[in-house]
C-alpha cells in the first residue's frame, strides 16, 4: 500500500466508530418513536372512552378488544397487558413534552408498576440523572429505595426528595440494603469477610451508595509515627469533590468507633486533600446503633461523621409503606 501503517489503522478506527454512532443513533430514534406511537395510542384509547363516556367496566372490554385487533392487525407486541400499560402512560404523561427521550419503553413500563406519583417521578430523575438500565431501576425499586430516603430523612419532605437533580438526596442513607452479598443468617460474619464480601460485589455496593461514587481502596493504611491505622474502604466523590471513608461494624456502634473516624477525617484533611477537594466525610456501617449515643459522640464535631445501619435482607415493603404513610400524616 501506499500509505502508511498508522494512517490506515486511523482509517479503519474511524469508520468504526462513524458504524457505532449511526448505530447508536439509529436505536435511539427506533426507541423514541416506540415510545411515541404508544403514547398516541394510549391518548387515542383514552379519548375514545371520554368521548363514548365508557364505564370501567365496560372499558376493560374495550382493552381486551382492541388488543384482539391489533395483535391480528399487526402481531406480537400487542397483548391486553401491553395495551393498558399504552393506556396508562398516556394518562400519567398526558404532555408529550414531559415524557423523557432519555428512557426507553422498558423504563417506562417498569415505572408505569408504580403506584405513587411521587416515587415514579423520584425513581424517573434517577434513571435520567444517573443513566440507570432498566435492571438497575428494578433493583432500585424492589429495595424500596424512595421509601428508605423518605424515613431516613424525616426532615426532608417528598417535594425535596423528588426533585433530586445532581445527586441523590440525602448522599448517605439509611439503612443500606445489602441483600446482594447474599449472607446467609447461619453465617458466621467477621468484618474482615464483610469488607472482602464488598469487594467481591464492589460494582453493586457502588449502585447501593449512590451516583458519584469512585472506588480509591481498601485497608487504607494511616501511619502516625509508629502507630498505624487503617480504614476499610476509601472513595471519591466526583461530584461533592470529597473523599469518603467508610467504616465496618459487625456489632453496634461504639462512641469510640465514631472517635475513630474523627481522626480518620482529620488526617485525611490535613494529608490527602489537595487544591479544591472538599473536607472528606465519614461514614460508619454498623449492624445497629443507639441514636442518643450517635447524637452525643457526634455533637460538637466540626467533621462530617454519619452513622447507618446495613440490612442484609430486602426490607419488608409493606412494612415500609405503611410508615410512610403513617409519616406523611
Amino acid at each position: 500500500m501506499g500509505v502508511s501503517v498508522l494512517k490506515y489503522k486511523k482509517l479503519i478506527k474511524d469508520i468504526g466508530i462513524a458504524i457505532h454512532t449511526a448505530k447508536s443513533n439509529t436505536l435511539k430514534l427506533i426507541n423514541t418513536e416506540l415510545v411515541k406511537v404508544n403514547w398516541q395510542i394510549g391518548k387515542y384509547i383514552v379519548e375514545f372512552e371520554q368521548e363514548g363516556k365508557e364505564r370501567a367496566e365496560y372499558g376493560s372490554e374495550i382493552i381486551e378488544q382492541i388488543s384482539k385487533d391489533l395483535k391480528h392487525e399487526f402481531g406480537a407486541g400487542f397483548s391486553r397487558r401491553n395495551v393498558l400499560d399504552m393506556r396508562r402512560f398516556y394518562l400519567c404523561y398526558q404532555k408529550w413534552q414531559t415524557v423523557s427521550a432519555k428512557l426507553s419503553w422498558s423504563h417506562f413500563t417498569v415505572l408505569l408498576s408504580l403506584s405513587s406519583d411521587e416515587a415514579r417521578r423520584f425513581y424517573e430523575k434517577k434513571c435520567i440523572n444517573e443513566n440507570l438500565s432498566v435492571r438497575d431501576l428494578e433493583k432500585n425499586i424492589q429495595s424500596s429505595l424512595y421509601e428508605r430516603l423518605l424515613l431516613s430523612n424525616t426532615k426532608t419532605s417528598k417535594s425535596q426528595i423528588v426533585k433530586t437533580t445532581k445527586v441523590s438526596l440525602p448522599l448517605v442513607k439509611d439503612p443500606y440494603i445489602l441483600d446482594f452479598l447474599d449472607i446467609k443468617p447461619s453465617h458466621k460474619l467477621t468484618e474482615k469477610s464483610f469488607e472482602q464480601k464488598i469487594i467481591n460485589n464492589l460494582q453493586q455496593f457502588l449502585l447501593e451508595l449512590g451516583k458519584g461514587f469512585t472506588f480509591v481502596g481498601r485497608q487504607y493504611k494511616i501511619s502516625l509515627r509508629n502507630k498505624h491505622f487503617y480504614v476499610d474502604l476509601v472513595f471519591y466523590h466526583r461530584i461533592l469533590k470529597c473523599f469518603v471513608l467508610i467504616d465496618l461494624k459487625i456489632k453496634e456502634v461504639q462512641h469510640n468507633d465514631i472517635g475513630q473516624m474523627n481522626l480518620y477525617l482529620n488526617y485525611f484533611k490535613k494529608e490527602e486533600n489537595v487544591k479544591g477537594d472538599n473536607e472528606p466525610i465519614g461514614i460508619i456501617l454498623s449492624a445497629d446503633k443507639d441514636d442518643v449515643l450517635v447524637e452525643y459522640a457526634t455533637g460538637g464535631l466540626s467533621n462530617k461523621i454519619f452513622v447507618s445501619k446495613y440490612q442484609l435482607y430486602l426490607p419488608d415493603k409493606k412494612m415500609l409503606q405503611k410508615k410512610v404513610k403513617n409519616l406523611l400524616k
